[in-house]
């Protein structure tokens, strides 16, 4: 996969910009020597930094960026990422669930990767955002891990 291709007007923000409390800090001990991470990142994430991060599919086609992150709490996991696609300037965007198990973070590049073409993206179920599934729906769930290809547990 090819590195994001971002033009020097646009103002994309990732979990690093988005790093308020050092989570992802990286301190240099010498000009040459080994790079030292301080902090949990990025085994353990803060959720708030990586709202806005953009997602890429294999190809590198950006399919949008992430709006929420749902957690179940009747398990105390993460569930979904409610990813935004389409649409300009979020008018006529779709919002669509994708399982937390779908997406990896690619930390070189500093975005997440959902192994799904564009076109399979746009017939995912989605919904609008002023018409929100129950996510907690089992019939709904297994639904949408089956679509990406995901254990429901």
């Amino acid at each position: 996969m090819n590195a994001p291709n971002h033009t020097e007007t646009e103002t994309t923000m990732n979990y690093e910009d988005r790093d308020t409390f050092g989570i992802y800090k990286i301190n240099k001990l010498q000009s040459l020597g080994p790079t030292t991470h301080h902090g949990p990142g990025p085994h353990l994430m803060g959720a708030n930094t990586l709202i806005g991060n953009e997602v890429y599919n294999k190809d590198a086609e950006n399919l949008g960026d992430i709006k929420e992150i749902m957690l179940d709490m009747r398990n105390g996991r993460v569930s979904y990422a409610v990813l935004s696609f389409g649409g300009v300037l979020g008018l006529g965007e779709k919002l669509f669930a994708v399982p937390w198990s779908a997406l990896r973070l690619d930390t070189v590049r500093k975005c997440f990767v959902l192994h799904v073409s564009k076109d399979r993206l746009r017939t995912a179920p989605g919904f609008d955002k002023n018409k929100w599934p129950d996510m907690a729906d089992r019939e709904w769930e297994m639904g949408i891990h089956a679509y990406y290809g995901t254990k429901f547990e």
